[in-house]
């Protein structure tokens, strides 16, 4: 008969039936990582939800494990069900790639040829984000970043004993790990797991630490002052070395990588290191040309259009731009001439105006005399 207190494979690693070999691959590093004891140690139900994510992708990742498991859900696998419809397997189960896996975790795997779960682990990587203004983009700033950080316990020096004794366990013999039996469609085959008594350290610890509980670690906050550069972009990392998580059985630290958000502006943009910007002026100014404001990061230049100046005609200043994150150097700043029309004339200047387009006839306006033509001469 099925076991029915067991949950369904798919369900487990949070994925439908029609996912893909990466896609499942996927689930089962993230819950893994999530659930492993090791990383868990305060957290009574890890080993079981460990086990329970191990079990779903021994099946989900195995093509006709799949099969037999989308056919005959749990029951497939029951000692004697390989009958029942052909469900049955052959030969032992390939554990490779969970050994791919929890090496790229801890630096161990499955099988003889993985390295031992209490070999040297690097730490984890940390990631935050910190928003700044635009113009704090632009000029550079120093911001204050806060976060929480897995640290070795200054106590015990990470050894995770109040007296610094520790006893080999006797359950794995000091290795960590532990190769268990297991049968599968009435074939028996053999995976080597983390050892249950020590949790992969290889030692048992009688007096713990009171600081880290024995784990050998600690969680703390941090403030760090970091200098964020003039020129940095929306989306911009910047990694400081080794402030990231405490490193195991003497592997380094990990890393903190802050993002960057960087806000809009209310009159620039920008791509790159180059400025943009929208500068209205008059008919006046367009016709006569005119010496006006332009607005830049460090206040208003002035600058000079030509007359007859045509609406959203581009200019460029250069070295009014934003800088460039690594050289320093300066881009352009390019703003467009917007020409407004004005609007709600009263009866004299309608009247100058209407004056002054017959005085400039059409001979003034070679853009347009030209369209009418190529309208015509269709």
């Amino acid at each position: 008969m099925a076991d029915n207190s067991k949950r369904d494979c798919y369900e487990v690693l949070g994925i439908d039936k029609n996912a893909d070999e990466a896609t499942i691959k996927k689930a089962y590093r993230t819950l893994a990582k999530k659930y492993h004891p090791d990383l868990n140690p305060n957290d009574p139900t890890a080993d079981a939800k460990f086990k329970e994510v191990n079990d779903a992708y021994s099946i989900l990742s195995d093509p006709e494990k799949k099969a037999a498991y989308d056919r005959y859900g749990h029951a497939a696998f029951e000692q004697g069900a390989g009958g029942a419809g052909g469900a049955g397997f052959s030969g032992f189960s390939d554990f490779g790639d969970l050994g791919d896996i929890f090496g790229s975790f801890f630096g161990g795997g499955f099988g003889g040829g993985g390295s031992r779960r209490n070999a040297p682990m690097r730490g984890d990587d940390i990631g935050v984000s910190v928003r700044i203004s635009f113009e704090e983009a632009a000029f550079g700033v120093k911001k204050d970043v806060k976060f929480n950080r897995l640290r070795t316990c200054p106590k015990c020096s990470g050894s995770g004993s109040a007296d610094g004794k520790a006893e080999k366990c006797q359950s794995c013999g000091g290795s960590g790990q532990k190769r268990v039996t297991q049968r599968l469609g009435g074939m028996a085959f053999q995976t080597t797991a983390t050892c249950d008594a020590c949790r992969g350290s290889g030692k048992i610890i009688k007096n713990p630490c009171p600081d880290c509980r024995g784990s050998g670690i600690i969680r703390e906050s941090k403030n760090l002052s970091v200098s964020i550069p003039a020129g940095i972009d929306d989306g911009n990392r910047i990694v400081l070395r080794a402030e990231g998580n405490s490193g195991s059985n003497g592997g380094g630290n990990g890393d903190l990588i802050i993002e960057v958000r960087v806000s809009g502006h209310q009159i620039f943009t920008r791509e790159g290191t180059t400025l943009f910007c929208d500068v209205p002026i008059s008919i006046t100014d367009a016709a006569l040309g005119a010496e006006i404001d332009v607005p830049t990061l460090e206040g208003t230049k002035k600058y000079r259009i030509p007359e007859g100046t045509q609406s959203g005609t581009r200019f460029t200043m250069k070295g009014l731009g934003l800088p460039n994150v690594n050289s320093g150097r300066k881009g352009d700043l390019v703003f467009t001439v917007i020409v407004e029309i004005p609007k709600s004339l009263n009866a004299k200047q309608r009247d100058l105006l209407k004056q002054f387009g017959e005085a400039c006839g059409e001979g003034n306006y070679s853009k347009r005399t030209s369209f009418i033509k190529r309208i015509f001469n269709k």
